[in-house]
């Protein structure tokens, strides 16, 4: 007898780089473990795996040995804390990995399946922009959580991330994380600016999550190759994260009842659209828009 699924998975994900998505990742998984959720986190940034580094660990194996040698799964994933805090390690400047076709990545799909039935929650850390890689795992997850920060450039990229993400993959949920912002205005208007460029020309809503402040504490972790939870957990931007976790372990509560129908990870469909195209539009998501 098959039991109910009750992992969420969650993409972490962002049209451009250096907006601090791996460190949100990690924090957020730190935080709902902490309150009692075995989570698995995995480094899907397959190529220019980060979480090794943010952690100071070296994993012996990675998804590249899934991939290539069919090793099996406990003997990749690196625990990170006792009671289900796992890590499933990518490799690091493997260019190969980032060009995965159908065929391997269904295969990398299938062989983590059976994974997730030990943990409440499964995110995974996705590099940025629009690869196929980057689009088939944000398709299969139940939630999509987009990084950005009030820099132009951001919003404009994760503008075109989530158009392709609507316009190819039929998607209309997603929930945005603004970063770095300096105050809570400042993370309101940039989280307008995108909202009102995705009801504008895509026709739907995108939701808050919340605001994740600019803390010279985060760098500071990242110096220390440590959690900014476990290092600095009285910090701005720690009960910034601690916030926006308590969001997400309610979103889960309240999807059980449909999770329990559902794999931890949707199997693809149809994932073979038009090659993306930059959106002519995307400049709007950086311009502020008139009240």
């Amino acid at each position: 007898m098959t039991l109910p699924n009750k992992t969420l998975s969650v993409a972490i994900l962002s049209g451009k780089g250096g907006v601090g998505k791996t460190n949100i990742a990690l924090n957020l998984s730190y935080c709902l473990f902490k309150a009692g959720h075995p989570l698995l986190l995995m480094d899907c940034d397959i190529g220019l795996a980060n979480l090794d580094v943010l952690l100071g660990i070296a994993p012996e194996k990675t998804i590249q040995d899934l991939v290539d040698e069919d090793t099996p799964l406990q003997e990749i994933i690196t625990p990170l804390a006792r009671g289900g805090f796992d890590l499933l390690p990518a490799a690091s400047g493997v260019p190969e990995l980032l060009e995965l076709d159908d065929d391997a990545r269904e295969h990398l799909f299938e062989r983590l399946r059976p994974l997730f039935s030990r943990y409440n929650f499964a995110f995974m850390d996705l590099g940025a922009g629009i690869s196929p890689t980057v689009l088939s795992f944000a398709t299969m997850s139940h939630v999509r959580v987009v990084v950005v920060t009030p820099e132009p450039t951001s919003l404009t990229d994760s503008y075109a991330l989530i158009k392709v993400l609507a316009t190819q993959h039929g998607l209309r949920e997603f929930h945005v994380v603004v970063n770095m912002a300096e105050s809570h205005a400042e993370e309101r208007e940039a989280f307008h600016r995108l909202n009102a460029t995705c009801e504008r020309f895509l026709g739907f809503s995108v939701t808050f999550l919340g605001g994740i402040s600019l803390d010279k504490q985060v760098a500071d972790a990242v110096r220390k190759q440590s959690p900014l939870m476990k290092l600095a957990p009285k910090s701005n931007a720690a009960r910034d994260m601690m916030a926006v976790a308590v969001k997400l372990a309610k979103l889960r509560e309240a999807r059980l009842p449909e999770l329990a129908h559902e794999q931890a990870l949707r199997p693809l469909n149809s994932l073979h659209g038009p090659a993306p195209t930059p959106p002519t539009e995307a400049a709007d998501a950086a311009t502020p828009q008139n009240e």
